[in-house]
């Protein structure tokens, strides 16, 4: 129905994949622009929408729609590019247009709340108003000594000083309130905006470095000048540097030339752990604001961050996958560190990776993007073998270094000390004499991977997973890692009675234990998730490491990632067979990503490195080209055999998944959606299941999936698209849960 009334066009944070009309607030004027927030009726509840588009015509008759209650914003909070990028990537990941465009705003702005800094309480000078003169006089006496000193350095500071810088600067909370009955100090709120602005104070290169730039060997600055040439357009760079060799000296002179122009600069990284020593080294560069944005912040903390980012406040932004949906008021270029790591796509929800989404952003607001890797993805790597990227290699070392050396150590018919071959623990030896630091690596956490009665043979299994529970020894407990379902460790067998319980396979905290009976003098560091849960934990363990003597670091990969330790000439890696019988397709890129990054943190520098690898399979070829070519080679192979079996990326994947609480229900769902999809093939798009999940039970539920796969992006997404639209309006939809994955990187 037309009418001549300006409608609002938007995107609510609902399951339902439509937008929603309303008219404008009551006595509103009619001008408003797509990216502002308003409140409004939906149903009985009030939720907060974005503001797509205005019209004059809505498919439901105007005398129906509701008005809006309010505008919550003066200016759009996210800029029309941005609100593009939202809008095609639900369309792309089959999502929710508007659950997805609320990634895009800090929590408490999807509640309402202001976009606004924090407010502060300050005290500053009162001076009494001419109508209050009487009633102060007859308060007012003579400040005393200490008062007065009070009210000079606040007359020193006119916009105000906190409670908790005078406590600092020696004036109790009595001297406070002893002026205010006085009538000589007040307490007033304020916005704390941050007083610096890179975008709106220019500065000079000197001022806004705050240490000398590393000198660049050639590599480096090979990478550097290519990147620095494409500065204001498009291009997407795969930085390819072997673990060493420099990347984040090549990030930081080309953030500094970005900063230079009064630009912004935005920095992925995969963990929230690597953020805290990413973060000191940029400050430490550079005397520009930097903001973070991760889960580990409050939601005060994550607004005010946002907002340094989107106002300008903040020359760099850094933080983990949902920082690249933090808009930037004059974006500079877009830096993606270890893009091969599969933190960067969500697995739940808006099932986003933040590594493509990241590429479409930085053509829409033309800028260059880095995906930097020792290991890059094979999605990437063969991007760039096409030419779809700009390849940058860095082969060699930065400074002195040299890469480490591998051996294999064939393990095949060798007595094993909770896990630790006898020739491992004899090379441990050397280094540690000398004052050298070893790391020991295990991707297992928890003392043991399950518990065993060897008179009965049961296992302690988890009674909501299809899985073995973890047996944890600090404190002692069964620990299931997939539904975090935990339980006591009984002193019997709950099915034989019986007392011989042992534990099965070696874990972080197991090996620890056994590194230290063997190396009673050494201190055993484990780093792990368990040992580093508490706040500031991490740091803590870093600092021991560098300040300290000779150690043994024990830990999963969580010690592959980033970390810098300049006095380690030993990685073991226990069991480097994990991933090369996966199910999943990717287990052996994913092996062989982790092989490599653990070993990078060998020999870095000028003393050399030795990677000693544990393995039942010394002689398996993959494996074997992988430490003698290198990862260039083995990508190479694994592209080969992906092509041949129409294996991504040579072939495109969406994964629907369903899962219930009685068995078979997903699964019937499935067949049921494989009979609404089949007819909308047309043969270009095929199918494979419905089939269990390779963990059919989770969590107490049952889990089902069914693959479509085209060798055509553009078939596989418009029968994904047909395909979710009948199912929302199927009544058995509503009885299991499912999702549409587009580009999966787990399979299970």
């Amino acid at each position: 129905m037309s009418s001549k009334r300006q409608i609002l066009r938007l995107a609510l944070p609902s399951p339902l994949r439509r937008q929603f009309d309303y008219l404008p607030p009551e006595g509103a004027l009619d001008d408003f622009q797509p990216g502002l927030r308003f409140l409004v009726p939906f149903g009985k509840r009030e939720l907060v929408g974005l503001l797509l588009e205005t019209s004059e015509q809505s498919d439901i008759p105007v005398e129906k729609l509701r008005p809006a209650i309010r505008c919550l914003d003066l200016q759009p909070l996210l800029p029309a590019h941005l609100l593009e990028l939202g809008l095609w990537a639900a369309n792309y990941y089959q999502h929710a247009v508007g659950d997805a465009l609320c990634s895009f705003l800090p929590v408490l702005l999807r509640k309402g709340e202001q976009a606004q800094f924090r407010h502060q309480w300050l005290w500053v000078v009162g001076e009494p108003e001419a109508a209050d003169l009487a009633d102060v006089d007859s308060k007012r006496k003579n400040p005393t000594q200490r008062q007065q000193q009070l009210l000079d350095i606040l007359r020193e500071h006119p916009d105000g000083l906190s409670s908790d810088a005078l406590k600092t600067l020696g004036f109790s909370q009595s001297l406070l309130r002893g002026l205010k009955e006085k009538a000589l100090v007040t307490r007033i709120q304020r916005e704390t905006a941050p007083p610096h602005s890179l975008l709106h104070k220019p500065e000079t290169k000197e001022s806004l470095l705050q240490e000398v730039p590393l000198a660049l060997n050639e590599e480096q600055q090979r990478a550097v000048d290519a990147i620095a040439a494409s500065m204001g357009e498009f291009q997407s760079f795969l930085l390819q540097g072997i673990t060493g060799s420099g990347k984040t000296e090549v990030y930081l002179q080309l953030i500094g030339k970005v900063v230079e122009r009064g630009r912004q600069a935005l920095v992925l990284v995969p963990e929230i752990g690597l953020t805290p020593q990413t973060v000191g080294r940029f400050r430490q560069r550079f005397n520009v604001p930097v903001a973070v944005i991760h889960s580990g912040l409050t939601d005060r903390e994550r607004l005010d961050a946002w907002l340094m980012a989107q106002q300008g406040h903040a020359g760099i932004l850094i933080g983990t996958r949902s920082a690249l949906l933090t808009p930037l008021i004059r974006p500079g270029i877009i830096i993606i560190d270890e893009e091969h790591d599969g933190s960067f796509k969500q697995q739940d929800g808006f099932r986003y990776s933040a590594r493509d989404l990241g590429i479409m952003r930085a053509r829409a607001e033309s800028i260059p993007i880095i995906l930097g890797s020792a290991t890059p993805s094979l999605e990437s790597f063969a991007n760039a073998e096409a030419g779809r990227y700009r390849w940058l290699k860095m082969e060699k070392r930065a400074g002195e270094a040299s890469p480490p050396e591998f051996e294999l150590l064939d393990i095949r018919q060798q007595l094993l000390q909770d896990g630790l071959s006898d020739s491992l623990i004899e090379q441990m030896k050397t280094p540690l004499q000398q004052g050298e630091q070893v790391l020991v690596f295990l991707n297992r956490r928890g003392f043991a991977p399950t518990l065993m009665c060897h008179d009965c043979g049961w296992q302690a299994d988890c009674p909501q997973c299809d899985a073995h529970m973890t047996l944890h020894r600090r404190p002692p407990h069964l620990h299931c890692h997939h539904c975090d379902y935990q339980a006591p460790v009984g002193a019997t067998c709950p099915e034989c009675q019986g007392r011989n319980l042992n534990p099965m396979g070696a874990g972080t905290e197991r090996t620890e234990e056994a590194l230290q009976r063997l190396f009673p003098d050494i201190s055993v560091i484990r780093v792990d998730r368990d040992s580093t849960r508490r706040k500031n934990a991490m740091q803590g363990i870093l600092k021991r490491v560098h300040d300290g003597g000779p150690c043994i670091l024990v830990g999963t990969q969580m010690l592959a990632k980033g970390h810098h330790f300049p006095k380690v000439t030993l990685v073991a890696i226990l069991d480097a067979d994990a991933g090369l019988f996966s199910a999943d397709f990717r287990g052996m890129e994913k092996m062989a990503q982790l092989i490599l990054q653990v070993a990078g943190r060998a020999g870095r520098s000028d003393r050399p490195g030795k990677v000693v690898m544990q393995t039942l399979n010394a002689d398996h070829p993959r494996l074997r080209c992988l430490i003698e070519q290198g990862y260039t080679a083995f990508a190479r192979e694994e592209l080969i055999d992906r092509k041949a079996v129409r294996l991504p990326p040579f072939c495109h994947y969406g994964l629907l998944r369903a899962e219930a609480v009685a068995p078979g229900r997903a699964d019937a769902f499935l067949q049921l959606a494989r009979m609404i999809v089949e007819p909308l093939t047309d043969q270009r798009v095929q199918l494979l299941g419905p089939i269990p999940s390779p963990m059919e039970r989770r969590a107490g539920r049952y889990r089902a999936q069914l693959l479509l796969y085209s060798d055509q992006r553009k078939a596989l997404h418009g029968v994904a698209t047909q395909l979710v639209q009948l199912l929302e309006q199927n009544k058995h939809a509503k009885k299991v849960r499912w999702s549409l994955d587009i580009d999966p990187t787990e399979m299970f």
